[in-house]
């Protein structure tokens, strides 16, 4: 047989009735991909209310230093990021249920969430002790969160066989989630934006947060603003609640055919060299950590560019909902676009687009009108850098397994490694962006503050995100799947499962029919 081409035909033996009819796409409906669509709400909606609030509820409500803040939110976001791995670990050890693999994960972690997630937004009455309060708790939560998101991202692979079944349900997922950052700015914005946080004016007129003849009036302001803030995480625990629901009485986990003739599953150290050693994963979550890492500057320092620099103290939730809304509005655009044109083109398009709007920030004088336009404009780019991670990350697995057709379970692996990623270094971000306005003097519960605090927060919101942003697409001209390369690999494991769900190939060594394909 040597030096002869053997038709894959042929070499499975002869074909049954079944064989030669072509099997029917794996169809979802609207509804299957909305109840999968929902569970991705209550990561962004609590991600959103932590990312864009946490830091200024930190400084100016809970009045914790600026240095302890800086340890609260790097240490919560890198422990965030530690959980990850460890979680996609404990799943891809996890033995397959009636419920599946991943859905006991989402079920049993949903309580315990919204617990600590609401303790997160409660001031204690022990002033000394409520740094410890706030990192363990933000902790806790980040923890169990983490159960939740890293089997509902896996549960893509595993909602369909069909690439094109998959990317319409990460479509409808992408919209879900913009609208749950929506609903987190919305609900946390508005709610705590009806309690004014006071800040005291001292006998010169500076605006400093301090004890005065007023003290009285703004202790009691300060806890109608702490009570806003329990009452927005009341509302959103709710919306976690429901939404878990929903995703589990909707969705239910597929097998891949081939991977239920493997015997003895891959062990997760091996697993992982595997994943971290394929090309197209290790480029693109280097492209995408520097693009995600620019967003999450602006998202974490946001609210106080707006409120110091800007000086649009009562507007900046409002501001926040303007680019949330106009980025829900433009991901089916996106999703078009990239049918169209292809992922990468998306890429560069889509995200470059924030570039000359934060360069306008970044030297525009402080005009509501044109930054609210800038702000819609923005939430274009916005749904670019939700929608094509997670659009591009199913095409790297399905490369994978094309090239290591014997290793199955390692999903998890791919998505949880690439969130370790983009959230320890959005850690980092969080942590010395808030230390750098400790040493620029930032001044707790100002109503204003001194000019290189407000030079910190412009460079933080503007310059550092066009840096890593141009950085982040260079690095996509390194990614080797194109819209060719998905169209080959598509036809490749549609065979692949053909073959392995036949009964002719029951038996057949899965190295060699990846070879023969």
């Amino acid at each position: 047989m040597e030096g002869t081409a053997v038709p894959a035909a042929s070499w499975a033996g002869p074909l049954t009735q079944a064989q030669k009819e072509p099997k029917k796409k794996q169809q979802l409906s609207i509804c299957n991909k909305l109840c999968y669509a929902v569970g991705g709400a209550p990561y962004q909606v609590t991600g959103c209310a932590l990312g864009f609030f946490l830091q200024i509820y930190l400084l100016d409500v809970a009045q914790v230093d600026p240095f302890s803040a800086s340890i609260i939110l790097f240490v919560g976001r890198a422990w965030d990021a530690f959980t990850d791995p460890l979680v996609g670990f404990c799943i891809s050890k996890s033995s397959w249920t009636r419920l599946g693999r991943l859905m006991p994960w989402i079920i049993f972690s949903t309580p315990l969430a919204i617990i600590a997630y609401f303790l997160i937004w409660f001031v204690p009455d022990f002033p000394r002790g409520q740094a410890l309060w706030y990192l363990l708790f933000y902790c806790l939560f980040e923890t169990l969160v983490t159960c939740f998101h890293v089997p509902y991202s896996a549960l893509t692979m595993f909602i369909s066989t069909e690439q094109s079944e998959r990317d319409s349900a990460t479509a409808y997922r992408m919209t879900v989630e913009v609208l749950g950052t929506v609903l987190g700015t919305a609900i946390q914005g508005q709610i705590v934006g009806q309690a004014d946080t006071p800040c005291l004016q001292d006998s010169n007129g500076s605006a400093l947060a301090s004890e005065g003849t007023n003290h009285t009036q703004s202790a009691t302001s300060l806890k109608k603003t702490q009570n806003a803030y329990l009452l927005a995480a009341g509302v959103i625990a709710s919306i976690y609640v429901i939404c878990a629901v929903i995703l589990t009485l909707g969705v239910r986990e597929q097998r891949e055919p081939y991977e239920t003739q493997q015997a003895e599953p891959m062990s997760f150290f091996r697993g992982l060299r595997l994943v971290m050693s394929h090309g197209p994963y290790v480029k693109l979550i280097a492209g995408f950590l520097f693009t995600s890492l620019a967003f999450m500057l602006v998202e974490g320092n946001f609210a106080l560019f707006c409120t110091y620099t800007l000086g649009f103290r009562n507007e900046f939730q409002n501001l926040l909902l303007a680019i949330m809304l106009s980025a829900t509005f433009t991901i089916p655009i996106w999703q078009w676009f990239l049918t169209r044109f292809g992922k990468k083109t998306a890429v560069y398009i889509g995200i470059s687009s924030a570039v000359p709007f934060l360069i306008l920030v970044a030297f525009m004088k402080s005009n509501l009108i044109i930054t609210y336009v800038v702000a819609v404009a923005a939430g274009i780019s916005v749904a670019a850098a939700f929608l094509l991670p997670w659009s591009m990350l199913p095409d790297v697995i399905d490369d994978f397994h094309l090239k290591q057709p014997q290793s199955h379970g390692t999903e998890p692996i791919f998505f949880s490694f690439y969130v370790f990623f983009t959230k320890f270094a959005s850690g980092v971000s969080l942590g010395i962006s808030t230390l750098s306005l400790d040493f620029a003097g930032y001044q707790t519960r100002g109503c204003s503050q001194p000019a290189r605090v407000q030079f910190t927060l412009k460079m933080l919101v503007t310059i550092a995100p066009i840096v890593l942003i141009l950085l982040g697409l260079l690095l996509f001209k390194l990614y080797p799947i194109d819209e060719e390369k998905r169209r080959e690999n598509k036809k490749a494991l549609q065979a692949l499962r053909e073959e392995a769900s036949s009964s002719g190939c029951s038996d057949t060594d899965s190295t060699e029919l990846a070879r023969i394909l």
